[in-house]
């Protein structure tokens, strides 16, 4: 069984639009692949252990990930942690490459826009991004990046630099969305699978 983990940004959920998007596609191309979209918890520390608890699940060798903004970090956390003989791939959709940089300024109560969930975000979270970065990638061919030139929330530039030697789609305009990720399906799905 040939699995696929969908893992969403900061302040979104598995009802995302690209998390709804890539779940259709799969489940028309693909009845086969057994698609997990975890809601992560805001806190980063709930969220990586309900990741972790998930992989322990699966057999990685036969998983791939799709990884948007903070999901794309967590994503990139999964394949090196994993990076072992037949290592999984990962898809990362404008990706946070640098979190722990931006999360100062959320520091603070917040409510998941799509769940209505309360969560805080204190230091010791910063912290844990900073445990969780990649400073170098053990194998950048297991990586496709796909980014949009305006996204309005993360710097595409510093994505641009770390996944260099990987499968780099960038296009201008967009936002951090990703407008017309629906497009990309078909590749993003080759890539992992084929």
């Amino acid at each position: 069984m040939h699995h696929l983990v969908y893992l969403h940004g900061f302040l979104s959920s598995p009802h995302s639009l690209k998390a709804q998007q890539t779940i259709s596609f799969a489940n028309k191309h693909f009845p086969n692949l057994n698609v997990h979209v975890p809601e992560l918890p805001g806190d980063i520390n709930k969220a990586i252990e309900l990741i972790d608890n998930l992989l322990a699940t699966l057999a990685l060798s036969h998983t791939g990930f799709i990884g948007s903004s903070m999901g794309g970090f967590l994503a990139t956390y999964c394949v090196e942690k994993y990076a072992l003989g037949n290592s999984p791939k990962a898809v990362l959709v404008n990706p946070a490459v640098e979190p722990f940089k931006l999360l100062g300024n959320y520091l603070g109560q917040h409510v998941n826009p799509y769940t209505n969930k309360a969560f805080a975000i204190v230091p010791q979270h910063i912290v844990k991004l900073k445990q969780l970065y990649v400073n170098e990638l053990a194998a950048p061919a297991r990586y496709k990046v796909l980014l949009q030139t305006h996204d309005e929330t993360l710097d595409y530039t510093l994505a641009a630099k770390k996944y260099a030697a990987s499968d780099l789609v960038i296009e201008q305009g967009g936002n951090h969305s990703f407008v017309g990720y629906e497009v990309h399906l078909p590749s993003v799905f080759k890539f992992l699978f084929a």
